[in-house]
């Protein structure tokens, strides 16, 4: 198109660059999950294999992207820090954002077997993806603090509601309710 007489319809995009000198935390979350494990026959409350399956997505991302300092995933969540000093695709927010979720899905996708290996892919997942931009350091490790404490308080909220239904014999709508009340 470059050159063409079609060429000004590139005028109508908007620039997307994030502030520079600042901090990116890229996070990373699974769309209709609780479907997606239900489908899967995902052990509750935590499944070892969905887990590993996402640390491997994970790993692959960083490795394939040296400015990534750090990853904290939980659940069907993934949080990554990039340098604050990163220049990656110009620090353009779309290239960024659609280019690490990419990355992700379908490295999710393409191991798939390695971690269910008796139990064949039903349908695509797909995962969606922010930019989050933090000037310091200290809203960093807020940051990351916030997301283990709720991973904490989601980690024992799900192993108590598993017991209640799984060695309880309740249903999940009494064992919602016992949480509720306790």
């Amino acid at each position: 198109m470059a050159g063409s007489k079609f060429a000004y319809v590139r005028n109508f995009e908007l620039p997307d660059t994030l502030l520079p000198g600042t901090f990116m935390v890229f996070r990373l979350d699974g769309h209709s999950f609780h479907r997606f494990s239900d489908k899967h026959d995902f052990t509750k409350p935590n499944d070892v294999r969905a887990l590993q399956l996402m640390d491997h997505a994970a790993r692959d991302v960083m490795e394939e992207y040296p400015d990534i300092l750090l990853a904290f995933g939980e659940s069907d969540e993934y949080s990554f820090l990039l340098r604050r000093s990163t220049d990656l695709y110009n620090r353009r927010q779309a290239k960024i954002v659609s280019t690490l979720t990419s990355l992700f899905t379908s490295s999710y996708v393409f191991n798939w077997q390695k971690y269910f290996p008796n139990n064949p892919l039903q349908y695509p997942p797909s995962f969606d993806g922010r930019i989050v931009l933090y000037p310091r350091e200290q809203q960093i490790r807020d940051y990351f603090s916030w997301r283990q404490a709720d991973t904490h308080i989601n980690n024992l909220y799900n192993t108590v509601f598993w017991a209640l239904v799984q060695l309880g014999g309740e249903t999940t709508t009494q064992a919602h309710a016992t949480l509720r009340v306790g």
